[in-house]
């Protein structure tokens, strides 16, 4: 079952290439899902350039992306991963359902798995508890969805 994640493979399959698209907003934070995501698939086999990053601005930008690199039947999965921060105006909890939503209906369309690190704290500060806290919490939910990665990998192949 791994095999579709061995490195010594020469040529890559369309199910072995990744894509993960990254929001900007607090990069300082989001770039730590991204390294947790990119070691945690290194730890299972799959090479780094076997994934391909994708920068957008904001976390809004990320459903359009993902369902852009879908269509080119490139990827075997899509990886998001964002921050969403309440910034007093009662905006944030729209962004995040706007940008779940939209990744599921991409996957539901393109039948590419979406996989998500968009985030949502109750309450984020700009200050250096809530960073420190919250760049290290990114690197965990990163590996996570390395771990989410590799299964749906693993199921393309078995499932077709």
């Amino acid at each position: 079952m791994n095999q579709i994640l061995d490195t010594r493979r020469t040529t890559s399959s369309p199910l072995q290439r990744v894509a993960f698209v990254q929001a900007c907003w607090h990069r300082d934070i989001v770039d730590r899902a991204r390294e947790g995501f990119l070691d945690g698939l290194a730890e299972k086999g799959l090479a780094a350039d076997l994934v391909d990053i994708v920068e957008v601005p904001g976390v809004f930008e990320i459903p359009l992306q993902a369902q852009r690199l879908a269509k080119t039947g490139r990827y075997g999965a899509i990886a998001a991963s964002g921050f969403v921060v309440d910034g007093g105006i009662y905006r944030h909890e729209f962004v995040s359902t706007a940008v779940i939503d939209g990744l599921m209906r991409v996957q539901l369309d393109t039948g590419v798995p979406v996989l998500s690190a968009v985030l949502t704290p109750i309450r984020f500060h700009e200050h250096e508890e809530h960073r420190t806290f919250f760049r290290e919490h990114f690197r965990v939910k990163g590996r996570e969805l390395a771990e989410a990665c590799h299964a749906v990998l693993a199921l393309n192949e078995t499932v077709g």
